[in-house]
């Protein structure tokens, strides 16, 4: 928890407690379905906490709008930026049935009511986001198709619509077939960690 208040020193203390809650959680969540390595889980404000928030040290979403977490898991990087952007829209998809259930029993249970969680496969969502927001779920090239069609034509936020995705290691291979603008941003220079030596955020403009 020091690290996210040392990055993240304007918390409220709702989010304060929010977010302290999350290990518990997912703690207790994960001795039934395992949705988060156990290596993972004694790192677990880091690796997955922390490096969702990477996105917010990109992007600091505006109020009203509507976020898409494609393959989120059990809800990462969606839930800790649900928490940290109360005033978003955020919508976590995953194809595995019950780490939707892990999503949103945890979204109930810390009272997070811009959080939806829904069974189904990324093609088949409906509806129109702002950003789609995803970690390392497969190559870019593959993950392009499934968001054809899903970005709303308002813009609202300092960045043009598009994907923020995370990702590790060299990517220069797996970025020569995407024909988008890209940026990509080094979460070495915004984190110390070294877990984050070679983590990065990228931003493919969609709109």
């Amino acid at each position: 928890m020091n690290e996210i208040l040392k990055y993240f020193p304007e918390l409220s203390p709702e989010q304060i407690e929010q977010f302290g809650a999350l290990s518990a959680l997912y703690a207790d969540w994960n001795a039934q379905i395992n949705v988060i390595s156990r290596k993972d889980m004694d790192e677990f404000y880091t690796r997955h906490v922390l490096h969702s928030l990477g996105i917010a040290k990109v992007m600091k979403f505006a109020p009203g709008s509507k976020i898409l977490d494609i393959g989120t898991g059990g809800g990462f990087p969606g839930i800790p930026l649900a928490i940290l952007f109360p005033q978003v829209q955020f919508v976590l998809v995953d194809s595995i049935g019950k780490k939707i259930k892990v999503v949103n029993e945890v979204a109930a249970a810390l009272q997070l009511e811009n959080v939806t969680g829904i069974h189904e496969r990324a093609e088949n969502v409906k509806g129109k986001f702002d950003f789609i927001v995803s970690r390392a779920v497969t190559a870019m090239e593959n993950f392009l198709p499934w968001c054809n069609g899903k970005f709303d034509s308002a813009q609202r936020n300092p960045f043009p619509n598009g994907i923020l995705y995370l990702k590790g290691g060299d990517l220069t291979e797996e970025l020569k077939p995407v024909k988008q603008a890209i940026d990509i941003f080094n979460l070495a220079d915004i984190f110390e960690d070294e877990f984050f030596e070679t983590k990065k955020v990228v931003y493919v403009k969609m709109s």
